[in-house]
């Protein structure tokens, strides 16, 4: 193992003088840090120190806990898992309701360092205001373990409930850290690459709807306005062919020339459900991108994941699948086309694409359509960067797509053209018809009456 970076050593030193006093030790490091491997010097300490008998983690997902057991082992020199002789080892929150008894009263018969990574995922200090997994902690764990870390690269939850185990400021209620390291210090640490997160957009949207033997046309000046005056959604959008053909063109274009200097970088696509990560890997394939599907219905996609780690595929489309914790390194580029609109979900997906592989490895790019919420998330990353004014950008859609057409099930379809005259929209005309885009800048979104009528319906 290579040496400690100097944030982890600073905070394994704290670790040790509060464990001297104090039972719970709280991290927040942001994501891509290297927090598991601050946690495995930790319970290395401990276990030389001779104050633990045993270390026992928790996780969110399995792709995590294996993680986990790797980094374990090497630090510990010596087995971590569930066998005989080993030093610990780690599940998934999920298997906490299915533990025996004869598991939980180990917490009671052995000195016990508990690991909770991502504990934000756990809620509650009071047993009738937690969820499961925090009801889990408080009934077995909270009283029992000699030590507790948790630790957090977004600790905070949705549903404003308190994290577990967590301490918060009276009468602020913020939440109170015993060690913090910040994205701005990561990034000037070298730690992490510096985010470029890129809003993609276009200054002049015309939405046609046909009905019957006419076409509707109206003119909007970005998605924004599109997605709060009409009845688009910003998952019509995410799963137009257009659309996504001109998302996944652009990071095709940064992965491509991160490639030149980085053979092996890879891209994600965060996909919103099954059906859309095939339809974004077709529209890769027609390309000619290599890619791999991930989702919770692929067979072995732990052993994808794990190929897809050391390989040199191109993207990995996943739903779900490559989330917190999760470290490949070689990601640096990522196309956001999730229907999941919370920050803690979209900063973590941020976190898969800044962990380094080298001392040229500086920058990692994130592209998303500009939906309102996704832009105020973006922007609040931005002001964690205050000193890098590149953080946050944008980019118009104005490639031509003359005479694509995608069609879909749905009924919808979408086309894009260059034509230089001076004319802003077409007049209506009598049947189905080709419109004329004007504009280089200009994207037209046509919508026919069947998905008119179903999009009304949804109202």
């Amino acid at each position: 193992m290579t040496g400690l970076r100097a944030w982890q050593a600073e905070c394994l030193e704290h670790a040790q003088s509060h464990y001297l006093n104090y039972r719970d030790f709280f991290v927040q490091a942001t994501p891509g840090s290297g927090k598991t491997r601050l946690a495995a010097e930790l319970a290395k300490w401990l276990l030389a120190e001779k104050l633990i008998d045993f270390v026992i983690c928790f996780a969110p997902t399995r792709e995590v806990v294996a993680g986990m057991q790797r980094t374990f082992s090497a630090v510990l020199g010596q087995r971590f898992g569930n066998v005989i002789a080993s030093a610990g080892a780690a599940y998934t929150y999920q298997s906490m309701e299915y533990q025996p008894k004869e598991f939980w009263d180990l917490f009671q018969k052995f000195r016990i360092l508990a690991i909770f990574d991502e504990i934000h995922h756990c809620a509650g200090h009071d047993p009738l205001l937690s969820n499961r997994w925090g009801q889990q902690i408080i009934r077995n764990i909270q009283d029992q373990a000699t030590y507790t870390l948790g630790l957090s690269g977004t600790p905070w939850r949705s549903d404003d409930l308190p994290i577990a185990l967590a301490r918060y400021s009276d009468p602020e209620g913020q939440l109170i850290c015993d060690y913090r390291y910040s994205l701005q210090s990561a990034v000037n640490d070298g730690v992490c690459r510096a985010p470029r997160i890129t809003l993609i957009d276009n200054p002049l949207i015309r939405l046609v709807e046909e009905k019957e033997n006419t076409e509707t046309v109206r003119g909007f000046s970005n998605f924004s306005q599109l997605l709060s005056e009409s009845p688009v959604s910003y998952e019509d959008l995410l799963r137009h062919d257009d659309i996504l053909n001109a998302v996944l063109d652009i990071g095709i274009q940064k992965l491509s020339a991160t490639r030149h200097t980085i053979p092996q970088a890879g891209g994600l696509v965060v996909a919103t459900d099954i059906e859309h990560a095939h339809q974004i890997a077709e529209l890769l394939h027609a390309k000619h991108q290599s890619y791999v599907v991930v989702t919770s219905k692929t067979p072995r996609a732990q052993q994808l994941i794990e190929r897809f780690r050391h390989d040199s595929t191109c993207w990995i489309v996943a739903v779900s699948m490559i989330s917190e914790g999760t470290d490949i390194q070689r990601l640096s580029v990522c196309c956001y086309l999730s229907r999941i609109r919370t920050e803690l979900h979209y900063r973590q997906v941020l976190g898969r694409i800044l962990r380094k592989v080298g001392a040229k490895d500086r920058e990692a790019w994130l592209y998303v359509i500009a939906e309102p919420t996704l832009r105020q998330y973006s922007q609040r990353i931005a002001n964690d960067l205050p000193e890098d004014p590149s953080t946050l950008q944008s980019k118009k859609v104005n490639e031509n797509y003359t005479g694509s057409h995608a069609r879909h099930a749905d009924g919808n379809t979408a086309d894009e053209a260059g034509n230089k005259d001076n004319s802003a929209f077409p007049i209506e005309q009598k049947g189905k018809s080709e419109l004329q885009v004007t504009d280089s800048s200009l994207m037209t979104l046509t919508f026919s009456q069947y998905y008119r009528q179903y999009l009304l319906s949804l109202i």
